[in-house]
C-alpha cells in the first residue's frame, strides 16, 4: 500500500504519487489494461475517507446549483464514434491528477477537483498539456504517471457539527420524499375504509342476523365466514415452523423498530460510520428473549410437545441462513482481495455474540413461554375437518398473497429506491425520519390488507388460516 503524508497548512503542487508501466506485448499488463478501460467504461468509482468523511468530487450542475457527490470517476469512456459516456460530460479521459482542498475548522471537510494530463517527462511532471487517453488499440508501452496537488483553506462559517451540510444538501430533494409519504397515506386511508366498511357494515350485519334466529335449526343454517368458526383454530400442518417463523419476525420487527427510532433521534448519522450496522446487530442479539418467548408460546397453543427442537430452530436455523449467505459473500470478497471484506476477527466476534448471549437469552425467553398456559380459543375445534369447497382462482392462496404484496410495495416503493441508490450507486442515505414514518405506514398497511385478504379467504371457506395471514403479512 503506498501511503503519504500531507504536512499541514503546507501547499503541494503536482507532486508525483507513482508511475504505472503497461506493455500490450504482455499478456497480465493487457489484461491490467483492458481491465481499467472496463471500469472506466462502467463508470467505477474512487472512494476516499478522510477525518471519518467522504472525499466529495463537486461540480457545476444546471440552474447555477453544485452537486457534491461521494467519490470519483476512474476515468471516462469515448467510443470510436466520439460519443462520451458517463463522467466524459464533465471530466475527460483518464483520471491521473487529484487536487485536494482542505477546508480548514476543525478539519471540517476534503473537497477535490480531478484532472487529467499526459505527462511528456512522467518521471518530473509539471500538470499540463492535453489529457491523457488511452487507445483501444495501443500497442507496446503505455506508460499513466499519477500526480496529486494539495491546498488548505480555511473557512470559518462552518461548524463541526454542520460539515456534512454541503453534501446532503446536493442529495435527492425533500419534496419527492412527502410525495411518497403522501402516496402512502392515501393507500392506508383507502386500506383503513375497506377494514372499516367489512367491521362496521359486515360483520355487524351478519352478526345482528344471527342475533335474530328464533329456532335452533334457523342457527343450524349457517353462511359465509362462520361456516368454518369450528376449523379456524385448528393447529397447522407445519407448526413448529410456524411458530420459529414468528418468533424470529418478532425479532427482527423489534430491532428494525428501535434502530430507525435512534436513527431519528440522531445516534445513527452518516457521520458514525458503521453505527447503524453496529446497533442492528447489538439488538438482535439482546432480543433472542422475545423470539423465544413468541416462538414457545405459539407452538404451545399448536399442540406441539418437542419444545427442544423449536427452541434450537429459533436459535439457528434463520441467523443460520443469513449468516451462511453473509459468510459466501464475504468469502467472494477475500478471493477478489478486497477491501470491503469482513475481517476474520470480526466473523469470530459476530459468532461469540450469537451463541455467547443471543441464544441463551432465547433459551431463557422460550422458558418463559412453555411456562405459561396455553393460548386459549374462543371456540371449540371440531373434530372431523369440514371439506373445503372448490376455490376460484382469486381466492386461492398464490393470487392472495401476491395481491397482498403489492399494497404495501406501493406504500414503500420511492423509499426503496433511495435506499438501493445508497447500496449500489453513490448516493448518502441520511432521511431516517422518513424512513421511520414510512415504517410505521408499512406495518399498517400489511396489518390491514392481511385483515382483508383473511375475511375474503374465510368467506371462501378455507380454513388453513395459520399460514395464509404469516404469508400475505410477509
Amino acid at each position: 500500500m503506498l501511503q503519504k503524508r500531507f504536512t499541514f497548512n503546507k501547499k503541494e503542487t503536482c507532486k508525483p504519487v507513482c508511475t504505472k508501466t503497461y506493455d500490450t506485448k504482455k499478456p497480465e499488463d493487457k489484461q491490467k489494461l483492458d481491465f481499467l478501460k472496463k471500469s472506466m467504461l462502467l463508470n467505477y468509482q474512487h472512494h476516499w475517507i478522510v477525518d471519518n468523511m467522504p472525499v466529495t468530487w463537486c461540480y457545476d450542475v444546471e440552474d447555477g446549483q453544485r452537486f457534491c457527490n461521494p467519490g470519483f470517476p476512474i476515468g471516462c469512456y469515448i467510443t470510436e464514434d466520439g460519443r462520451p459516456k458517463d463522467a466524459c460530460v464533465i471530466n475527460v479521459r483518464l483520471t491521473n491528477d487529484i487536487l485536494i482542498a482542505l477546508l480548514v475548522k476543525q478539519l471540517s471537510f476534503c473537497v477535490f477537483s480531478s484532472h487529467s494530463y499526459k505527462h511528456t517527462h512522467p518521471d518530473s511532471p509539471d500538470c499540463s498539456g492535453v489529457p491523457m487517453d488511452i487507445s483501444n488499440k495501443a500497442n507496446g508501452e503505455v506508460k499513466i504517471a499519477y500526480t496529486y496537488s494539495v491546498s488548505f483553506q480555511e473557512e470559518k462559517n462552518i461548524r463541526w457539527a454542520s460539515r456534512w451540510d454541503y453534501i446532503l444538501e446536493s442529495m435527492p430533494h425533500t419534496h419527492i420524499k412527502w410525495f411518497s409519504i403522501m402516496n402512502s397515506l392515501v393507500i392506508v386511508l383507502f386500506l383503513s375504509g375497506m377494514v372499516a366498511m367489512i367491521m362496521l357494515r359486515t360483520l355487524h350485519k351478519d352478526i345482528a342476523r344471527y342475533n335474530q334466529m328464533d329456532s335452533t335449526e334457523d342457527a343450524q343454517e349457517e353462511f359465509g365466514w362462520k361456516l368454518v368458526h369450528g376449523d379456524i383454530f385448528r393447529p397447522p400442518r407445519k407448526g413448529m415452523l410456524l411458530s420459529v417463523f414468528l418468533g424470529s419476525g418478532t425479532q427482527i420487527l423489534i430491532m428494525t423498530f428501535v434502530t430507525l427510532f435512534f436513527a431519528c433521534l440522531g445516534f445513527l448519522s452518516p457521520a458514525n460510520r458503521g453505527a447503524l450496522m453496529t446497533c442492528a446487530v447489538v439488538l438482535w442479539v439482546l432480543l433472542g428473549t422475545p423470539a423465544g418467548y413468541v416462538a414457545a408460546r405459539f407452538y404451545k397453543s399448536f399442540g406441539g410437545e418437542k419444545w427442544k427442537t423449536n427452541v434450537l430452530l429459533t436459535s439457528f436455523l434463520c441467523p443460520g441462513i443469513v449468516f451462511a449467505d453473509f459468510f459466501i459473500m464475504n468469502l467472494i470478497l477475500w478471493g477478489e482481495g478486497s477491501s470491503a471484506a469482513i475481517p476474520f476477527g470480526t466473523l469470530v466476534a459476530i459468532l461469540a455474540l450469537w451463541f455467547c448471549i443471543s441464544v441463551p437469552l432465547t433459551f431463557i425467553g422460550a422458558y418463559f413461554g412453555f411456562k405459561k398456559n396455553a393460548i386459549e380459543h374462543p371456540v371449540r375445534t371440531n373434530q372431523i375437518p369440514r371439506q373445503i369447497p372448490e376455490q376460484s382462482f382469486y381466492t386461492k392462496p398464490l393470487p392472495g398473497i401476491i395481491m397482498g404484496g403489492i399494497l404495501p410495495f406501493g406504500c414503500i416503493f420511492i423509499q426503496l429506491f433511495f435506499i438501493l441508490n445508497s447500496i449500489w450507486s453513490h448516493q448518502m442515505y441520511y432521511m431516517f425520519g422518513f424512513l421511520f414514518l414510512v415504517f410505521i405506514i408499512l406495518v399498517i398497511t400489511c396489518s390491514e390488507a392481511t385483515i382483508l385478504l383473511c375475511y375474503f379467504h374465510l368467506c371462501a371457506e378455507v380454513r388453513n388460516i395459520h399460514q395464509y395471514s404469516y404469508l400475505v403479512l410477509l
